[in-house]
């Protein structure tokens, strides 16, 4: 696996896809800067103890490079005050089968990013001559592929208003471009499940649907006012087994689609986490506490302190490692967000072999 890293992250520049606001840490809208030592510390001393806990299981663990995330980077189309991190390594890189994909990244303080992967991707393409290095197109992310003053009108709307325009994905980014984070996509076997979001557009959907061939992509929405990454909300256990995010109400055809191939949708327990409770400069929300890194069929990490969580899983015949992982959530995630599986044994499953609707 690769874990990411803390070291250097900023509360970055603005920027159109993304907006930041924390004016009782000292950044208000507008302001940037590094995050503080302190934080960056307790995150590298969680992710480290993290390390040791996967190496203990016999699994490799790689880390990425960090690189200056405060410089000023720019293409001929734009420039951009700073960079963001390398902790969520999730968000930018997907394994599926024998290829590892860069995905394009739609913030431009993350566009340069993959660059801290470089050096691990480059090293596992020379190792194994079956790997496929793939890089989805680098996006131009010109204004066209921003909607004009989105944030201040899309927070003046009421929750069912912002819902309605989930499920339409008409939200901060437009089809100019095709436009993904990894985290977007959950693995199923053959079938890969694309959350439309604040990060992934339809022509993002599109263009993953005709790089798998082999694969059935599915575009999928959730009840979530707003959506980045799906790994919060709908994640696989093992076959047959689904944990889903209750607050946030799935399309009732997704739902028929698992339930016809006999798959069991769980409810996620309510986090132990408060609102009020989450660490300073921290964009996640509670339901992080069901960002777990299942380490196969029957083993899976959970955040040390989300009791109610270990014990749904525990009742549903997991082993549970319990994870101290919430002084990360600052740096953009949690056990999932923070890792990204290179090498798993098994092979491809049809895990849905009936058909419903546009599923």
């Amino acid at each position: 696996m690769i874990l990411g890293r803390a070291d250097g992250t900023m509360v970055q520049a603005p920027e159109p896809a993304v907006h930041r606001s924390w004016p009782e840490d000292g950044f208000p809208h507008g302001v940037y800067g590094p995050i503080p030592d302190d934080l960056t510390a307790a995150a590298n001393e969680q992710l480290d103890n993290f390390a040791e806990i996967l190496r203990s299981r016999g699994i490799r663990v790689d880390r990425p490079e960090s690189i200056d995330f405060s410089q000023r980077v720019s293409t001929p189309d734009w420039t951009q005050d700073s960079m963001f991190g390398c902790m969520p390594p999730r968000d930018v890189l997907i394994t599926v089968g024998n290829e590892i994909l860069e995905a394009t990244m739609c913030y431009r303080s993350r566009w340069f990013e993959y660059l801290c992967y470089r050096p691990l991707i480059d090293s596992y393409y020379r190792a194994d001559p079956d790997m496929r290095w793939e890089a989805a197109p680098k996006p131009r992310l010109t204004d066209a592929s921003y909607k004009k003053d989105f944030w201040p009108e899309y927070e003046s709307l009421d929750f069912a208003q912002q819902i309605a325009r989930v499920r339409a994905n008409d939200l901060v980014l437009t089809e100019a471009e095709p436009l993904f984070d990894a985290a977007d996509i959950v693995r199923f076997g053959k079938d890969l499940f694309v959350q439309l979001s604040m990060v992934t557009n339809r022509s993002g959907v599109d263009w993953l649907r005709r790089h798998f061939p082999s694969h059935r992509v599915h575009a999928v929405t959730f009840a979530n006012a707003h959506p980045v990454h799906i790994d919060a909300t709908w994640v696989p256990l093992r076959p047959g087994l689904v944990l889903h995010c209750g607050e946030r109400e799935a399309e009732p055809e997704l739902v028929e689609y698992f339930k016809m191939n006999d798959w069991e949708i769980v409810p996620a327990a309510p986090p132990t986490m408060t609102w009020d409770g989450l660490p300073r400069l921290c964009f996640c929300s509670p339901w992080l506490s069901m960002n777990i890194l299942s380490l196969g069929p029957d083993t899976v990490c959970v955040e040390a302190s989300e009791v109610a969580q270990m014990e749904l899983l525990d009742k549903l015949g997991f082993e549970v490692i319990p994870v101290p992982f919430w002084d990360v959530a600052t740096f953009g995630g949690g056990l999932h967000c923070s890792t990204v599986d290179v090498h798993r044994e098994g092979t491809l499953q049809d895990y849905f072999p009936r058909r419903h609707g546009r599923f």
